[in-house]
């Protein structure tokens, strides 16, 4: 005679039938499929229990599970404190206490489970500012203003649009190169000109040239480069020789396509590459000091952004009675498994931060800033805070740290759509599984939370991703032994880094 199944409650609202005590410190009832019984589960602190909480043992009632109590925390809220985080997933499918020892930490795009073979010595931590919310809208605020103001000089000064993607190639190449205190923004670097944002605008002008398949285009491009040469040099303050110079030339050209009407898509592209001989080093010349210009006045607003940053910073430490991180004596010198980037500096209580899971979209706001991610990503940052953040077990400042990350990421990519998504490109997932099971690789030279896969990984933000595995910057990375994935961004900055790190390292 089979056994009696086990019948699960009828109530309409099991979740929340407790006594108010218990509902107002944070336990809810859930019911175990796999155990055929209730537990109970903590909202604020994460606990787990198969018997009823007593209410004199239960946590104190408190309205912030982000970790912001007031000094007496059996006291209730202030009045007008911040309303409780909506977490609506949490609710409805908390972890019960069987599934918490069994968490699965692969996913479609991601196995955390295999162990790092990277071998360095014990390291210093990092002198950084831990992330803070108010400071990351600030910095966002700020290079977004950057960005306007490149956009702005590059079509007062040379009257063209600023290249596509320039912005991000010059922030990635002063990343590699900048010595300051800030993570993204440049500020002390040599030379302040930058090489690679220098050569993308000087390719704007007069005009940029594209590969064309048709003659009309071939014809339209030839008109183009030579009426926009001929009017550079007659505003600019050229000598002499090099207006003459190109003047003829591109008036020859002009006159060779009116009386050549029938030539072939060959000739056209002939007559361009001999005009662009002909004109490119006056052209050059003549553009040459108001680029430096742009490039120069750029990296100076930076420099007046990141003194900002800087002085909001120790501004909300110092309300929070941190101070400077003393000096420290470096560790012993012993072989170590390689571990995430620690920080000096504690981090000081965070804001509440609205985080609102459904089933597809997970939203995070704070002050009106909006971050949506995929909710199978929260699930995997999630799997990365629990395995590598140690000051914070019971997840309390995980969605401000995670919209932090999100912030700073956004801040990093542009504004528009789909802007800077090759920073984020990485290894087909059949490769990384050959290049782990083959090669025994379980480390990412390029990456960063959101596209890891594994749980030992570099990435360009020590400060957001530390708290999520990453050891940092991969030119502050210097490794013993094991096996390494490297992947750089598609950029000549990039790649030239890390072939110089490697045969240096």
């Amino acid at each position: 005679m089979p056994s009696p199944q086990p019948q699960t409650p009828q109530s309409p609202d099991r979740v929340h039938n407790l006594p108010m005590e218990l509902l107002e410190a944070g336990w809810r009832r859930f019911w175990s499929r796999r155990e055929g019984r209730e537990y109970f589960y903590n909202k604020f602190t994460g606990k787990n229990t198969w018997e009823m909480p007593v209410l004199g043992s239960s946590p104190p009632s408190f309205h912030d599970p982000l970790g912001i109590q007031t000094d007496n925390p059996g006291s209730g809220p202030a009045a007008g404190q911040a309303a409780m985080r909506r977490t609506t997933s949490m609710d409805e499918h908390p972890l019960s206490p069987t599934a918490m020892s069994a968490m699965n930490f692969r996913g479609h795009s991601w196995d955390f489970t295999v162990s790092t073979n990277a071998v360095i010595y014990e390291r210093l931590p990092s002198l950084m500012v831990p992330p803070l919310n108010d400071v990351e809208l600030l910095r966002a605020k700020l290079t977004d203003k950057l960005r306007q103001h490149y956009e702005e000089l590059c079509k007062s000064r040379e009257g063209v649009d600023a290249p596509a993607e320039s912005f991000n190639f010059w922030l990635l190449e002063r990343i590699f190169k900048d010595k300051g205190h800030d993570p993204m923004l440049p500020s002390d670097c040599d030379p302040p000109v930058s090489p690679i944002l220098f050569d993308e605008i000087i390719n704007e002008i007069p005009i940029r040239l594209v590969r064309v398949r048709y003659l009309v285009d071939a014809r339209q491009q030839l008109v183009r480069y030579a009426e926009a040469a001929k009017k550079m040099v007659e505003s600019r303050n050229v000598p002499p020789e090099s207006r003459k110079v190109v003047k003829w030339q591109c008036e020859d050209a002009l006159k060779w396509i009116r009386t050549q009407p029938y030539c072939s898509l060959d000739s056209y592209k002939e007559r361009l590459e001999h005009l662009k001989k002909q004109c490119g080093a006056h052209v050059l010349a003549a553009a040459k000091p108001s680029v430096e210009g742009i490039c120069t006045k750029l990296y100076t607003r930076a420099k007046e952004a990141v003194k900002k940053i800087h002085e909001q910073q120790w501004e909300i430490l110092k309300e929070h009675h941190i101070g400077e991180p003393p000096s420290l004596r470096p560790p012993a010198v012993r072989k170590v498994n390689c571990y995430p980037a620690q920080l000096v500096i504690p981090s000081p209580r965070l804001p509440t931060v609205e985080f609102n899971r459904d089933p597809k979209i997970t939203r995070l706001r704070y002050k009106g800033e909006m971050m949506e991610i995929n909710t199978s990503y929260i699930q995997k940052l999630d799997h990365l805070y629990r395995l590598n953040c140690h000051d914070d077990k019971q997840l309390l400042n995980f969605p401000q740290r995670t919209w932090c990350l999100l912030r700073r990421y956004q801040t990093f990519f542009g504004l528009n759509r789909m802007e800077g998504e090759f920073f984020q490109r990485s290894l087909p997932i059949p490769v990384l599984q050959v290049l782990q099971e083959q090669f025994g690789v379980t480390f990412e030279c390029f990456a960063s939370p959101l596209n890891c896969y594994f749980k030992q990984y570099c990435s360009l933000f020590l400060d957001t991703d530390g708290y999520f595995g990453s050891r940092g910057p991969f030119q502050d990375f210097r490794p013993i032994s094991g096996s390494f994935q490297a992947f750089p961004p598609p950029c000549d900055v990039a790649i030239e880094a890390m072939v110089k790190h490697v045969e240096v390292s």
